[in-house]
């Protein structure tokens, strides 16, 4: 059962300001007070937040393949409790799990587990809340696959993703695919059609053809800079068109490994913290040591915090939705606003779940981070629920 809490003497970053030694309430899994005064109602429990402390919108990861020793294409229950339970340790409230290319049964594996878990009992997911599936590939280029395993990529197939789409009970809310392996973008339209997500990555194409998907409805960009055209200034590319066109939204790794610092803080100028999605593109090996790990059926090396392909080729990333944040500042100096724009309110307005997660506002679910003054995690609430609680916190 839900709590009833009131947390007190934290800053309150909500949608348009930051509340300063506010008091906010929670009861039955919703945010029901937000305010500089105490509120006249009562609660079970109060907790009186560390000085310096922000309360934020719980995190959404839009695009996670997995972490802490299990992955979405392990298709299994156990792999979706890890990383339900584990991802509130860095602020993750609610998360796409997101595929890999592969061969078409263990892709279809993966998306009927997902539907089994998401299925399950509400009561026993006190966890971060699967909201959706990120079907990344099989519809790519070859040209520009990352480390997505070049043998399995297949030329887009609005057919084919229709069986996925019933497999998943309809849980596939943002495909990535190259929009040249789509030529009558019959994918593409399908998609927006369905409200769902069509978003143009590990891609090749150029400025033009890159627009005219976006007239179709491809209006996102997978992981910006990172397997798709670069720029030049008579050839933008993909870079150039995900910075220069207001209407496409763009993911972006922080980790200042995907993207140099520079590149972060040039997409932060040129979009601003209402057009950019933080992600982790985290793979299994998140939360563990340097060592071997698999991904998509590869083999990946981990030291450090880099994960690569023995070719050298970047494999997802070990990023942690905090530190992403912590690094964001450092690396432009945004405000703890924009911050709760890029870690929150876009990815929930882009999937259309704005009404109700995404920011701290009375009759929203109760997904709020707690965090330090450096973005380090002190407590993580998921729909009412305290799903994680740092031992460092002292709550007396």
């Amino acid at each position: 059962m839900a709590e009833s809490l009131l947390i007190s003497g934290a800053d309150i970053v909500t949608e348009e300001e930051i509340i300063r030694n506010g008091f906010l309430g929670i009861k039955d899994g919703i945010i029901s007070y937000a305010g500089k005064t105490r509120p006249q109602e009562t609660y079970e429990k109060e907790w009186k937040a560390p000085a310096g402390s922000y309360a934020l919108p719980g995190m959404i990861d839009i695009h996670i393949h997995g972490g802490y020793g299990a992955d979405t294409m392990d298709a299994d229950v156990a792999a979706l409790d890890t990383m339900s339970a584990r991802l509130p340790e860095e602020g993750t409230t609610s998360f796409l799990a997101t595929t890999i290319t592969q061969q078409h049964e263990n892709i279809e594996k993966a998306l009927v587990n997902a539907k089994k878990w998401a299925s399950s009992s509400p009561q026993v997911q006190k966890g971060a809340e699967l909201i959706g599936i990120h079907l990344e590939g099989p519809f790519v280029s070859p040209k520009k696959a990352g480390a997505q395993p070049k043998q399995w990529i297949t030329p887009a197939d609005a057919g084919l993703f229709q069986k996925w789409e019933r497999l998943s009970g309809g849980l596939i809310k943002i495909v990535t695919l190259a929009p040249e392996e789509d030529p009558d973008f019959s994918l593409i339209r399908y998609l927006k059609d369905q409200n769902i997500i069509p978003s143009m990555g590990h891609t090749d194409a150029g400025a033009e053809l890159l627009q005219k998907a976006a007239d179709a409805g491809a209006v996102h960009m997978t992981h910006l800079f990172n397997a798709m055209s670069s720029f030049h200034h008579r050839k933008p590319g993909g870079i150039g068109t995900a910075l220069a066109c207001g209407r496409i939204t763009a993911e972006l790794i922080t980790d200042g490994i995907h993207s140099h610092p520079l590149a972060v803080k040039l997409a932060y100028l040129a979009k601003g913290s209402k057009n950019l999605i933080m992600i982790t593109d985290s793979m299994r090996a998140k939360g563990l040591k340097d060592g071997e790990y698999e991904f998509g059926g590869q083999k990946v090396t981990v030291r450090g915090d880099t994960a690569l392909l023995s070719d050298g080729t970047l494999a997802g990333s070990i990023l942690k939705m905090n530190e992403g944040a912590a690094l964001m500042r450092r690396f432009t100096n945004c405000s703890w606003l924009d911050i709760a724009n890029m870690t929150s309110a876009n990815a929930a307005r882009r999937l259309g779940i704005f009404d109700r997660k995404g920011s701290i506002a009375e009759g929203k679910d109760a997904d709020v981070v707690l965090t330090d003054g450096q973005c380090g995690v002190l407590a993580t609430i998921c729909r009412g629920n305290t799903a994680y609680i740092s031992r460092e916190a002292d709550w007396t």
